[in-house]
């Protein structure tokens, strides 16, 4: 572990495997709690191609929480992660600032021009809502609460 706090829930046959990891929010804690979360043996048993999503989406929503809801203060980012049989349910809950009219970026892409002048940022959102299933955002209080659905053939645990 890499001085995240890291709670793993096994239930029993029936149930699901559960993951809840609290980061900082700087870029560094960042890498490492998805390098914690992915350590854990139910995700490691994921396919590539689910890993490899599930890296992509959370890596996407977690930087943006760190540049943008904590832009202005520093805070704490909660993971939690239900493994389930056909999905990965995450919820992700952060203090920082709301999302700007409390509502969810549209994702589009823009015109991109040309190959050779093609913009470095700007997709996040557009692979988040391609990726994900049932995309929701909440503001509650003081606390952002995003969830998401990851879709996944595994067998269960």
């Amino acid at each position: 572990m890499r001085g995240n706090t890291v709670q793993v829930f096994n239930p029993g046959p029936n149930q699901q495997h559960a993951i809840c990891l609290s980061i900082s929010s700087d870029p560094l804690a960042v890498r490492n709690g998805l390098a914690d979360l992915f350590d854990d043996y139910a995700m490691s048993c994921l396919s590539d191609d689910v890993r490899g999503t599930a890296e992509i989406v959370l890596a996407e929503v977690l930087n943006n929480i760190v540049e943008h809801a904590y832009a202005c203060y520093p805070g704490e980012i909660e993971i939690r992660v239900q493994i389930r049989a056909q999905d990965l349910q995450f919820n992700i809950i952060d203090a920082g600032l709301a999302m700007p009219d409390d509502q969810l970026p549209l994702g589009q892409l823009r015109d991109l021009g040309a190959a050779d002048d093609l913009p470095e940022g700007g997709f996040g959102w557009f692979l988040i809502r391609t990726l994900s299933r049932d995309l929701s955002y909440v503001r509650s209080g003081r606390q952002n609460q995003l969830s998401f659905r990851l879709e996944t053939n595994q067998s269960s645990q």
